[in-house]
């Protein structure tokens, strides 16, 4: 995982990937903290703590780790309220919290450790409260990226949104997104199956800037489909995107 989040601290600010997932998330952050205006915000398995200024605009935001790594990153962003953790057991009283962000974590665990998590995002949010969430998605999607980033299992979008209604949410926005850039990466992702995954100390490179022109191309093409799932849900991606409400 510290290879992961090297690779990722060196890439997160000019990288497509990254400008298409802080447009695709913020919309339904500001949706959430609209509905129920927020006091107190957790991110859950922080990583690097790139996300925590944007929770920071709607109170006062907190995040947690499970990596040393991580949380070093993170306090270079200024972020100092900062605690290492596990997301299977929080340690946050119950109902503590208005708004809780979990970004690319869940794939990490296996489904029935997946069920405890939510149930613990459940537990430390108050009444009313929303939970922001995005995971992998799909399967036949994984490839060397999966090693690097230490991934347990891909989601469906129909068996996400059981798990997250039995935890105790009601489900208000569930969408794949990066529908944009499927083909292609499937075809590598099928090609890197195919000839055999790299090990996470060679897969670096899945996180590598691309040359500028192309860079540049495809951060444009992932914020118009930003701007397209403010409207409407896409069919097929390679991540699922989740705004959910504690009932």
């Amino acid at each position: 995982m510290d290879l992961l989040l090297e690779a990722t601290r060196r890439a997160e600010a000019e990288h497509f990937w990254f400008k298409g997932f802080r447009a695709f998330v913020a919309p339904l952050v500001a949706r959430a903290a609209a509905a129920h205006p927020p006091r107190r915000l957790l991110d859950c398995g922080c990583g690097t703590g790139v996300n925590l200024p944007m929770l920071a605009q709607y109170g006062t935001a907190y995040g947690f780790d499970l990596t040393w790594t991580g949380l070093k990153f993170a306090k270079d962003h200024g972020t100092r309220r900062l605690a290492q953790a596990s997301v299977v057991q929080v340690p946050f009283r119950s109902e503590a919290f208005d708004l809780v962000t979990c970004f690319d974590v869940l794939q990490c665990l296996v489904p029935e450790t997946g069920r405890q998590v939510l149930t613990e995002f459940h537990r430390i949010l108050a009444p009313g409260g929303h939970l922001v969430m995005n995971v992998a998605a799909l399967e036949l999607l994984r490839g060397d990226h999966a090693v690097l980033a230490e991934e347990a299992h891909r989601y469906e979008r129909g068996e996400l949104h059981a798990m997250v209604e039995a935890a105790g949410f009601h489900v208000e926005r569930l969408t794949f997104t990066n529908a944009s850039l499927f083909p292609v990466m499937f075809g590598s992702r099928w090609w890197q199956r195919r000839r055999g995954l790299k090990p996470a100390a060679e897969a670096h490179g899945e996180i590598s800037i691309p040359s500028a022109p192309v860079n540049q191309v495809l951060a444009g093409v992932l914020r118009c489909e930003a701007s397209l799932v403010r409207r409407i849900d896409m069919p097929i991606g390679s991540s699922l995107l989740l705004l959910a409400q504690k009932r």
